[in-house]
């Protein structure tokens, strides 16, 4: 048993104990919380005193009492400000304090104190008596004015939130997110209560849609929660973003924008282009102190750029070692073999973002208030199917993806029932369409070359031949809050239910796979694939519907016994029921003795939470707890085994099939062409609708998920003369450990061992336990026949992941206008198999391994060792009132691990399990017995490589053991104000540029890493007679490539108006 589980258990108890009632502390997604303590001269707590809290620019005001320490705590407010604090108490003259800004998630500690007897209120300014409290656990929060100032490049929550150093932002796989070392699709994205990630898990940018699908002007403020110890958080285990967007106030205000760019604005080489977006908000009372509005709108018309081409093309990036000559020649071999077009290199195509944001809120009453949010988003994206740097794509391979359209709504209610009792009521709506289709249709299927370690594509991707996506989630959500004392007791139920129909048949064109350009020219196909509705050979037949539902209950206790120490211990409990429940298949239940009907109906999790703050003293606060958390694993893992059953959906995979000598259906244009149309055999069997197919099925036992996190910071805001700080500089520490509890991950259950390979590794053979003779004796040829079908994947667990992470944050303001941060994380992170994928076929083969079935724990893919942020701002009124702003941001990182790999070709299965370069190099000693090498391979060139990596002779390399270059990047945002055209209005130009240092030194700004999975394949080998390894052929690796446009510089210039 892990340490944080032993120590969960035996705190268990103790939690409960703990507990009155049910509870939450700072309410979680959308609003913030006040607190403090009332005190008299002396310092003696005040019990029983009336504090007031008003939203001054809405009048929104909520009222408490002092418990018996003189705390007081204000919840359900509207995150920013300012905000006033009135404190009054029988025989003492009022306390006030002013110009407050609570910040999202991060309770606002004030601290009065009252004079005694009569007399007027005393008025202190926020900044003489307030603290702002850092969450407890580790976390970021960024407000109006970061947002506006940061250096924004694509206008999205992302370019703010990488200003954490603990927050990566991989540019080289659609922006995805990557916290503390943790899965992409971990996080939690809501705003205004909607949950706006990517809940099917189809987009690696995290989103369900291509681009941001709110307004950038629309967010008020944001944060990043990486481990928050409130029960209320859920739906994660890598990290929550929360975002609450702008409302309304009694003053009209709004802002509008344009911006500009083109292909003479960036260090990459384009065909002509121009791109703009533009937008606006606007915002105020419809009621004064009543009702109020804010809307936001904005439009982005572009073009997606592709810089990837052969050598000697001119492309930008060019792919390495797949020639201009072998371009010329596969061309021909389509255009004049096979009598299709596939376009040439890949050109500039537009796109379209369209989005806004509607928000309304209402004062009911003093003690009653309401927001109602409307979100809007449509746009499309053309992309690359396999656009890693060691492949290529010729143009009809892309295909056109986007949400038509997402609509999201929120009701949310904050009712202060009493001085000492408040609840909140939140129902949140979206929908999502989300469509993918290939540029030149589907006539001519998928068709991948092996060219040495490069791979060439063209016809329609196979993922995008019946492919649409249609889901919508319910969220319900009721919860309250009571104070009594010195303790705030706060519990709720939630209800989120997906809404799911999925239609995902791959090759239903046929995927076709060559070893070489030879065999494309000869038609020697390695390996072909179809896959078809049983019975028809209709896609539309293997669409899947199912529903389910998460149901949670919290419970929450937070202690003050001191004004200065707050402790929070509660419990999170979510259950999972759903009616739906994918075909049973006969034929696997007899060949695995379970049926492949299991859903995630009565999978159930316990999630204990402790969690503890100290203001030592007016420098330093300490902060720490541990919990456990689930969620945020895409649906898509379980849609798996809905949209694959081997009954409905069956996929069929033959090998060595010379197409010129085999029947094909009749294709679009009336003949019987190969790649046109679908081998008749293939079509054949998928029509007598056999049940003896690949089957994607959930393991019985299989449980939700989970990773158990243990922080500790602190936060020290201190003076240092040495260099000349002042006291506004703050430095904040913190340790983050994360340990899996259950993570998931796919393995092929129809593989049996058979044998050892030379090194250790297990030789597997898929076999149909069905069979008696394959139960008894898997590996005999004779009496273990007969198997019809592909893969069994099984979605199970696994243990023995974790992540640790250090980071360090300082920030400073100097009394000369500038602002600066510095920021550096660690992270050693560890896991079993990284899920890379949405198909479980992929999540099972995307990694590298010595025993594919049992990876093993190593280092993580998403393992970024070290990371610097810096960001400093500067700010001069040289003209009137009028500011000149400059906002740098830098990064410096270490890219991700890669790992060495060797495998035969399609055609040479050497390990039973039917792939290629999944499993790691074994390397030989210099007169190793277990390998020999073939004619024609480079002896001399392999042991160079060996050297020149350190790798140790007579081992398996270690999966992820090749550490990635160093890479860094400064982007720049300059702005100069100007008069409005009306008294109070302004105006402004900017300048945005990405990556600076490349505009002023092409060498600089150049990120490289190695291109998806992260494992590069160096030999070709194969097992002989004699059962050694033969290595046939050596590729001279580029490991580490130029990752696309992000490595050169751009920049935008625009406008912008605010009244």
């Amino acid at each position: 048993m892990s340490f944080l589980k032993k120590l969960s258990y035996t705190t268990a108890t103790a939690v409960l104990a703990a507990m009155a009632s049910t509870a939450a502390v700072h309410a979680q997604v959308t609003t913030t919380e006040v607190r403090g303590s009332v005190v008299d001269a002396s310092g003696a707590p005040i019990s029983g005193a009336t504090v007031q809290v008003i939203h001054q620019p809405t009048g929104t005001s909520s009222t408490t009492t002092t418990g018996q320490s003189g705390t007081f705590s204000a919840r359900g407010l509207r995150p920013g400000g300012p905000y006033i604090v009135v404190a009054t108490a029988s025989g003492y003259q009022g306390g006030q304090a002013e110009d407050l800004y609570p910040q999202l998630g991060n309770p606002l500690s004030v601290n009065i104190a009252l004079e005694s007897g009569a007399g007027d209120t005393i008025v202190v300014t926020g900044s003489r008596l307030v603290t702002a409290d850092v969450a407890v656990g580790p976390s970021a929060v960024f407000d109006a004015a970061d947002l506006a100032n940061s250096p924004a490049i694509n206008r999205d929550l992302k370019d703010i939130v990488r200003l954490d150093p603990r927050v990566y932002l991989d540019e080289s796989f659609n922006d995805s997110i990557q916290c503390a070392g943790a899965h992409p699709r971990f996080n939690s994205l809501t705003v205004d209560g909607i949950g706006l990630n990517d809940g099917f898990g189809l987009n690696s940018n995290g989103y369900p849609t291509e681009r941001m699908p709110f307004p950038y002007d629309a967010i008020n403020q944001v944060s990043v929660e990486l481990a928050p110890f409130d029960v209320q958080y859920g739906g994660f285990t890598a990290c929550n973003i929360n975002a609450v967007t702008r409302s309304g106030t009694n003053e009209l205000t709004g802002s509008a924008f344009y911006d500009y760019t083109d292909d003479n604005f960036q260090g990459a080489d384009s065909a002509p282009f121009d791109e703009q977006r533009y937008g606006f908000s606007v915002g105020g009372p419809i009621i004064q102190d009543r009702l109020f509005f804010h809307g936001s709108y904005e439009r982005f018309e572009g073009v997606n750029q592709f810089f990837r081409g052969p050598e000697g093309s001119g492309a930008t990036n060019p792919v390495i070692g797949f020639t201009q000559a072998e371009y010329n020649q596969i061309l021909n071999i389509v255009q004049n073999v096979y009598g299709y077009n596939p376009g040439g290199i890949p050109q500039n195509a537009a796109a379209i973002d369209e989005k806004y944001l509607l928000r309304l809120d209402w004062n009911i009453t003093n003690d009653h208030r309401a927001s109602l949010t409307y979100n809007f988003s449509e746009g499309v994206n053309r992309t690359e199917a396999d656009g890693d740097p060691n492949e290529f794509e010729f143009e009809d391979h892309l295909y056109d993806r986007g949400a038509a359209p997402l609509q999201a709504y929120a009701l949310q209610v904050f009712s202060d029932w009493t001085d000492n009792f408040s609840t909140e009521l939140r129902v949140a709506y979206n929908d999502v369409n989300f469509q993918q289709a290939s540029v030149n249709g589907t006539d001519f299927g998928e068709v991948q070359i092996r060219d040495g370690g490069n791979t060439i594509y063209l016809g329609a991707d196979d993922s995008r031949h019946s492919n649409q996506l249609d889901y919508s989630t319910l969220q319900i959500r009721l919860a309250g809050s009571y104070s009594y004392n010195d303790h705030l007791i706060t519990g709720g139920y939630e209800r989120l239910t997906y809404d799911i129909f999925n239609l995902f048949v791959q090759h239903t064109e046929g995927e076709w796979r060559f070893d070489s350009i030879t065999d494309f020219q000869n038609g020697q196909a390695a390996r072909v694939y179809y896959g078809n509705a049983a019975g028809t050979n209709n896609p539309n037949d293997a669409g899947a519907t199912f529903a389910y539902d998460v149901h949670t209950l919290y419970a929450q206790d937070e202690f003050r016994p001191h004004p200065d120490v707050t402790i929070t211990a509660g419990l999170r409990y979510e259950w999972y029921t759903s009616d739906d429940r994918p075909n049973a298949n006969a034929n696997f239940l007899a060949r695995n003795d379970f049926s492949n009907t299991f859903n995630l109906d009565g999978v159930d999790l316990l999630q204990p939470r402790f969690g503890f703050q100290w203001d030592v003293n007016d420098m330093l606060t300490l902060r720490g707890g541990f919990g456990l958390y689930s969620g945020g694993n895409p649906n898509v893992w379980v849609s798996n085994s809905y949209s694959n059953d081997g009954i409905t959906n069956v996929q069929l995979q033959y090998r060595n099939i010379n197409l010129f000598t085999e029947t094909f259906t009749q294709d679009e244009g009336g003949q019987g062409r190969p790649i046109w149309g679908i081998l008749q055999t293939q079509f054949d069997a998928v029509a007598n609708g056999s049940a003896n197919s690949t089957v994607n099925a959930i393991d019985p036992n299989f449980e939700a998920p989970s990773e158990w996190k243990l922080a500790f910071g602190g936060t020290y805001d201190f003076s240092a003369p040495f260099v000349n700080l002042q006291d506004d500089t703050r430095l904040m520490v913190d340790l983050l450990y994360s340990e899996s509890g259950e993570a998931a991950m796919v393995r092929d259950i129809a593989l049996a061992q058979i044998g050892t390979a030379p090194d250790g590794r297990p030789i597997y053979r898929r076999v149909d336990r069905s069979d008696p003779d394959c139960r008894t004796n898997p590996g005999n040829t004779a009496t273990c026949t007969g198997r019809g079908f592909d893969n069994d994947l099984l979605l199970t667990n696994s243990e023995g992941g974790y992540q640790f992470v250090f980071s360090a944050l300082l920030q400073h303001e100097f009394a000369n206008d500038i602002d600066f941060t510095i920021g550096y994380a660690y992270t050693n992170a560890e896991d079993v198999n990284p899920m890379t994928s949405s198909v479980a076929y992929s999540n099972w083969v995307n990694i590298a391994t010595s025993d594919i079935n049992n990876p093993g724990r190593a280092t993580s893919n998403y393992e970024i060792p070290h990371r610097f942020t810096m960001r400093m701002s500067w700010e001069r009124a040289f003209f009137g009132e009028f500011m000149t702003r400059a906002t740098l941001f830098g990064q410096a990182f270490q890219a991700r691990p890669y790992s060495w790999s060797f495998g035969g070709s399609t055609s040479s299965d050497m390990f039973g399990d039917g792939q290629e370069f999944v499993h790691l190099l074994y390397v030989p000693l210099a007169n190793d017995p277990n390998v020999v090498y073939g004619a024609g391979f480079d002896q001399a060139a392999f042991n160079a490589f060996i050297d020149q990596y350190g790798l140790t002779r007579g081992q398996i390399v270690e999966r992820n053991g090749e550490e990635g270059s160093w890479s860094n990047k400064f982007d720049l945002r300059l702005e100069q104000e100007f008069r409005g055209l009306m008294q109070g209005h302004t105006s402004s130009a900017f300048i945005t540029i990405e990556n600076v240092g490349n505009l002023l030194n092409e060498d600089w700004g150049v990120i490289s890493q190695a291109g998806f999975p992260q494992r590069i394949g160096v030999v070709d080998a194969r097992l002989n007679g004699a059962g050694q390894y033969q290595y046939d052929a050596f590729f001279a690796p580029t490991p580490e490539r130029v990752v696309g446009d992000v490595s050169f510089w751009s920049v935008r210039m625009g406008v912008r108006y605010e009244f």
